[in-house]
C-alpha cells in the first residue's frame, strides 16, 4: 500500500469513527437496516468469519452455490482485497477495480473508497449545504432589517477613482470564473435534492454533464485571474491598527455609522485573506490535482479522493463568505456596485464608508486620480 493510500484511509476512518459514534446517540438499537436515518451497509465489507477464518470462503463455496446460485461475493471480496487484472493500459491502478480493504487500529476492515463515499454523503454534502443555506438566511434577515445602507449626507457631485481599469477588469474576470464555478459546483453537489425531482433524471444527467465540463475549463482560467488579484490588490490589503477597532466594532453595521478605514475595511481585509488568498489557493491546488494538471503527480485513487475531499470543503466555506462580499456589493450598500462598474465612488461615500482612506487622498498622501479620467469623470474629481 502507497503512503497516500495509508493516509486517505486514516483521514477517512476517522471521520467515519466521529460520524458511528453520533449515529449510535441517535438512532435506537432495534431499527431495522434501510430505514431513514440508518446508515446503509456497505456491500464491499468483509465479513467477520473472513477477516478470520482463511477457509471461510472454501467452507461455503459449495453450500453457497446450491442456496444462492450466481452468488459472486467470494470472487468480489478478492477484488475488495487488492486481487488486481490484467490491462493494456501503462497505468498503476487500471488492473484494480476496487480499492484494498485496510486494517486500522481500533476499527473494521474499511474500503477506502467505500469510507471517502461515506464521508462526502454524511459529512461533507449535508454540513456543506447547510452552512451555506445559513449563511443565506441570515443574509436574507439582515436585508429584512436593514435594507439597502444609504448615504446619510448628500453627494457632492466631486468624484474620486476608487478602482482602476485594470483592476476592474482583474476583478471581474475572477468574479465570473468564481460565479461559473460555484452555480456548477452547487449543481454537481446538490442538485439531485433540489434540481433533479423538478426536471427528472434525464434532463439533469445532461446538465450535470455540461456543467462538470464547464467546470474542468474554467478552473484554470479562475487560478490565473485569482494570482493577478492577489497581486493587484495585497498591498492595499496589508494589516493596519486600525483594523482592530473596526473588528471591536464590528464595522458598525449594527450601530449608526461605520467605523473609520483605509480603502479596505478590516472586513473586506479578512475576505481578502481568508477567502481569496487562503481557501482560494486551497481549491486551487486542489482543483489542478482533480483536473489533472499537476505534473509529476501519480493521479492514484487516494491522491483523487484527498483532493476531492479538501475542495469541496474548502470551495464551500469559500463560498459562503464569498455570499456576504456579493450582497455587499450589490444591493447591501447603495454606490457599492458602481465603483466597481465605473470605477469611481462620490466624495461624501468616500468620507462615510472609508473615512481614513478619504483623509489620505484629501491631505495629498493618495492621488484622488490614479488614471486617465472617464468621460463620466472628467472635470468632476474631487481635489486634495
Amino acid at each position: 500500500m502507497n503512503r497516500t493510500s495509508r493516509w486517505t484511509g486514516w483521514l477517512a476512518a476517522g471521520v467515519l469513527a466521529l460520524a458511528s459514534l453520533g449515529a449510535s446517540a441517535q438512532t435506537p438499537p432495534s431499527a431495522a437496516p434501510g430505514v431513514a436515518g440508518v446508515q446503509s451497509a456497505n456491500i464491499f465489507e468483509v465479513a467477520p468469519d473472513a477477516a478470520t477464518d482463511p477457509n471461510y470462503d472454501k467452507q461455503t463455496n459449495a453450500e453457497r452455490a446450491q442456496v444462492q446460485p450466481g452468488n459472486n461475493a467470494p470472487m468480489w471480496r478478492a477484488v475488495g482485497q487488492g486481487s488486481t487484472g490484467v490491462t493494456n493500459f501503462p497505468y498503476a491502478e487500471y488492473g484494480t477495480l476496487i480499492q484494498p480493504f485496510v486494517q486500522y487500529p481500533g476499527s473494521r476492515l474499511t474500503n477506502a473508497g467505500e469510507a471517502w463515499r461515506q464521508v462526502r454523503n454524511h459529512w461533507l454534502i449535508p454540513y456543506g449545504g447547510s452552512l451555506l443555506l445559513i449563511v443565506l438566511l441570515a443574509i436574507g434577515l439582515f436585508y429584512w432589517r436593514k435594507g439597502t445602507l444609504q448615504l446619510h449626507g448628500a453627494e457632492t457631485g466631486r468624484q474620486i477613482e476608487r478602482f482602476t481599469a485594470f483592476e476592474r477588469a482583474a476583478h471581474w474576470a475572477n468574479a465570473f470564473a468564481f460565479v461559473a464555478l460555484a452555480v456548477s459546483g452547487i449543481v454537481m453537489a446538490f442538485g439531485k435534492f433540489f434540481i433533479l425531482p423538478v426536471i427528472g433524471t434525464t434532463l439533469f444527467g445532461w446538465l450535470t454533464y455540461a456543467l462538470k465540463n464547464l467546470h474542468n475549463f474554467v478552473g484554470p482560467l479562475f487560478a490565473v485571474s485569482l494570482l493577478v488579484v492577489i497581486v493587484t490588490f495585497v498591498k492595499d490589503n496589508l494589516p493596519a491598527k486600525e483594523d482592530i477597532n473596526w473588528l471591536l466594532k464590528g464595522g458598525g453595521l449594527l450601530g449608526g455609522h461605520e467605523v473609520p478605514s483605509h480603502r479596505f475595511n478590516a472586513g473586506e481585509k479578512v475576505l481578502f485573506w481568508g477567502g481569496v488568498f487562503l481557501f482560494g489557493l486551497v481549491v486551487v491546488g486542489s482543483g489542478l490535482v482533480l483536473d489533472k494538471l499537476v505534473p509529476g503527480l501519480a493521479y492514484f485513487r487516494s491522491d483523487m479522493q484527498i483532493a476531492h475531499m479538501i475542495h469541496l470543503a474548502a470551495a464551500v466555506v469559500m463560498m459562503a463568505m464569498f455570499m456576504g462580499h456579493i450582497y455587499m456589493g450589490t444591493v447591501g450598500m447603495s454606490g457599492a456596485y458602481k465603483a466597481m462598474k465605473t470605477g469611481y465612488v462620490d466624495e461624501t461615500w468616500a468620507k462615510e464608508h472609508h473615512e481614513l482612506w478619504y483623509d489620505d487622498i484629501k491631505a495629498g498622501k493618495i492621488p484622488a486620480q490614479r488614471s486617465a479620467p472617464s468621460a463620466d469623470a472628467s472635470g468632476q474629481v474631487a481635489k486634495a
